[in-house]
């Protein structure tokens, strides 16, 4: 197995909607703001090769939507997905896999684009499997006023209709799935959006977990720094406890999808709760 980072392209949110309700005099301080209050943010993915499977976590905002959309998210980047994957040999046509963690439009986008004659809509990947899940499925393709902004139909339905679409089986009882088809552990959370899957990956003697918007960079990892984009941010702080404890216990590394500044981290046990203990580069921590 071999795992490269893929950057998309960056975008930009709003840093009180990222943060909540933490003061932006705290905030500011690991993610500063522009002068629209905005903070800088990665749509970062990761390529998995496993013997014959290249498997994709998440594939960014795409380029579909109109300028006008694009201008609401400032997108800045010298990235995008067909020159990252190039340059490791890759093309698209070679992703056998993509795996969604949930199907919010800078996750999901990139799934999805133009056919040739711009009349329609064809899944980008066209030789991939689509995994996603039946409860997730559900829930953004029937969304809640809260949510409804985030779920476009372009980004979604075309998946379904392409006929490459593939639902990942909850697991029987808890929130974790072992050893699941696509050859990673999948933890299942729900304060953000109902049943995003955050995969576990077991990588040369570590377990990097792709921790997608359960802790979207670095400034987010106390614990009730929580997104005002979060549907049950109480749940979210249940359960980011429960993943920040067993982060301690299996020293795991987190690989950042929004971070702009910081690909992993690892975190520890302090006498004032669970904190950041290192940020590395991927190359770092696991070679070029």
């Amino acid at each position: 197995m071999k795992l490269y980072p893929i950057e998309t392209g960056n975008f930009k949110l709003d840093g009180g909607a990222m943060f909540g309700v933490v003061p932006k005099s705290i905030w500011q301080k690991t993610n500063p703001a522009d002068n629209q209050n905005k903070i800088e943010l990665a749509m970062r993915t990761l390529l998995i090769e496993d013997g014959n499977r290249l498997i994709l976590i998440d594939c960014g905002i795409g380029n579909k939507q109109s300028d006008k959309f694009f201008g609401y998210y400032d997108l800045w980047s010298e990235y995008d997905l067909t020159t990252s994957l190039a340059q490791y040999g890759f093309t698209k046509d070679d992703i056998t896999d993509v795996f969604l963690t949930h199907l919010h439009f800078d996750h999901c986008g990139g799934a999805v684009q133009w056919n040739s004659d711009r009349s329609g809509y064809e899944p980008t990947f066209k030789n991939a499997k689509y995994w996603s899940n039946a409860q997730h499925w559900d829930w953004a393709t029937k969304p809640n006023p809260r949510e409804k902004a985030s779920f476009l139909t372009e980004n979604i339905l075309p998946l379904h209709a392409s006929g490459q679409l593939n639902f990942i089986d909850l697991p029987s009882s808890g929130n974790l799935l072992t050893d699941s088809s696509l050859g990673f552990d999948i933890l299942f959370v729900d304060g953000h959006t109902d049943k995003q899957m955050l995969p576990i990956i077991k990588y040369k003697n570590k377990k990097i977990v792709f921790v997608a918007d359960l802790v979207a960079t670095v400034g987010h990892i106390p614990l009730v720094y929580v997104m005002g984009y979060d549907t049950r941010p109480l749940l979210t702080v249940q359960e980011k406890g429960d993943f920040l404890q067993k982060s301690v216990e299996e020293e795991f590394i987190f690989f950042f999808e929004h971070d702009p500044y910081h690909e992993l981290a690892t975190v520890m046990q302090t006498e004032k709760g669970i904190q950041l203990d290192s940020t590395y580069s991927f190359s770092e921590v696991f070679g070029k």
